[in-house]
């Protein structure tokens, strides 16, 4: 049975991005609603005044005490599930949905499918260039979810879609246990996050719900088993086809590269002596190892949906990658400066040194529990010279000197921003003609910038500052 609104008491925990619209697409359905929030700083005190204006109760600086009467609890996505109030709400028998959970229960009948996509890196752009391929078919979509654009102003507004692109986190999943997604995807599994997860198994588990009830495939990573074996743990439904992409040749079932080409022999008609080209290698912006890993993935689920071909070279052809995302800057005196600030993790950093023969890597943040050996000792044979900067560079120099002591090191003993412009000078003076300058940080920014693309924008103006 439907879930109803109206006159029911729901708690929606946590103000921003997530809970302001729940808040009011819940009063506008008629429950009684109460936002509790932890921090009562000036932005959570404008939100506050907004809803309250609707008539909606506001509690701030109180994100842990159940309300009396809640039937049901929307929780902005990121809230740890160890939360006293959650703990409260299990003894009480009271349901805990997020914004998906939410947004998947409101859809009409005749709501637009979901292609789902989820995995430690590589989300934001295979959705991306999803959207991108379904519009070049002539369809009416959007990305949605994690990515910026909320899934309950999509689903409840008046535009009409005819499928949508759907990014989803490992929480946003932990807080969805209804949803059934037309297909989805698992673009890869590395330890992220748990410190709210708990455990890596927890993680694992979490992104896997995406796979629950799909209904026409579900696509894994053939070169990260633990990819496949969600799959399998998955309950489907019957007709549901696990498929695999790979940077390698494909087997039936596959996408995969053949000889500088995409290739589909999972969506094509005796897939044991078949096979159907898709794209070239080139159509890829960047055509970096992990971003073609990625194309294939959205052609996947494109494919899924009944895309034709031609459309996925299209769609892939038009795309454009968001910025800090292994972004070519320059070339100056021969040497090229990457800018990929969007590495947080050692998983993104590897796939981002897998991409060029010759680095010069700048590295270094907050690196939130991480270690680095293994990241070092595979990238060893293409690093030219390291500068490390931030709070935690010396997990880095001491891998460095572990697995790669030939590598010279440039270790800044500093952390305020314009370390950036000397990190880039000291690269400068490391690299030769042919070399790639990249920006991989392997760490959060926080120490040192306020986001990812702050620390971005600094690298960029510092390589133009060099060819000034």
């Amino acid at each position: 049975m439907p879930f109803e609104f109206q006159g029911k008491h729901v708690t929606v925990a946590g103000l921003g991005v997530s809970g302001v619209p729940a808040a009011k697409v819940l009063h506008g359905l008629g429950a009684r609603v109460t936002v509790v929030n932890d921090g009562a700083d000036d932005r959570a005190r404008a939100q506050a005044a907004e809803l309250e204006a609707l008539g909606i109760t506001v509690r701030l600086g109180d994100g842990d005490t159940l309300p009396d009467g809640t039937e049901l609890i929307v929780t902005a996505p990121g809230w740890k599930p160890t939360k006293p109030l959650f703990t409260a709400a299990g003894e009480a028998g009271v349901p805990v949905w997020g914004d998906v959970e939410l947004a998947w229960r409101l859809r009409r009948p005749d709501s637009a499918p979901w292609l789902a996509v989820t995995g430690t890196n590589g989300k934001t752009t295979t959705v991306q260039m999803l959207a991108s391929i379904l519009k070049a078919a002539g369809l009416r979509t959007a990305a949605v979810g994690n990515i910026g654009v909320s899934l309950l102003d999509a689903v409840t507004g008046d535009e009409e879609y005819d499928v949508l692109a759907v990014e989803l986190s490992s929480y946003q999943l932990h807080w969805a246990p209804s949803l059934r997604a037309h297909s989805a995807a698992v673009l890869n599994l590395a330890p992220d996050h748990l410190d709210w997860h708990g455990s890596m198994e927890a993680y694992a588990a979490d992104k896997g719900r995406i796979y629950e009830g799909n209904r026409v495939a579900c696509v894994y990573n053939v070169a990260d088993k633990a990819t496949e074996d969600l799959v399998r743990e998955a309950d489907v439904e019957e007709g549901c086809r696990a498929i695999g992409f790979t940077l390698g040749t494909p087997a039936p079932g596959q996408l995969g590269v053949v000889e500088g080409i995409l290739v589909d022999r999972a969506f094509v008609e005796d897939r044991q002596k078949n096979a159907q080209e898709l794209a070239e290698v080139s159509d890829v912006n960047p055509p970096a190892p992990h971003n073609i890993a990625n194309a294939l993935a959205a052609a996947a689920l494109a494919r899924a949906f009944g895309v034709p071909a031609a459309a996925v070279r299209d769609g892939l052809r038009a795309f454009t990658p968001d910025a800090h995302r292994i972004a070519h800057v320059a070339d100056v005196d021969g040497v090229a400066y990457v800018d990929d600030s969007k590495a947080t993790n050692t998983h993104a950093t590897e796939a981002s040194l897998a991409a060029y023969e010759s680095i010069v890597w700048i590295a270094g943040g907050l690196a939130k529990g991480a270690t680095f050996d293994e990241l070092v000792a595979g990238a060893a044979k293409r690093l030219r010279g390291a500068v490390l900067i931030g709070a935690d560079r010396a997990l880095i120099r001491e891998a460095l000197a572990r697995h790669a002591p030939e590598v010279p090191v440039v270790d800044l003993d500093r952390t305020d921003t314009g370390a950036m412009l000397q990190a880039v000078q000291e690269a400068q003076r490391l690299a030769g003609p042919g070399d790639t300058v990249l920006l991989a940080p392997a760490c959060a920014s926080m120490d040192m910038f306020t986001n990812y693309n702050k620390r971005g924008d600094a690298f960029a103006q510092a390589v133009r500052e060099l060819g000034a």
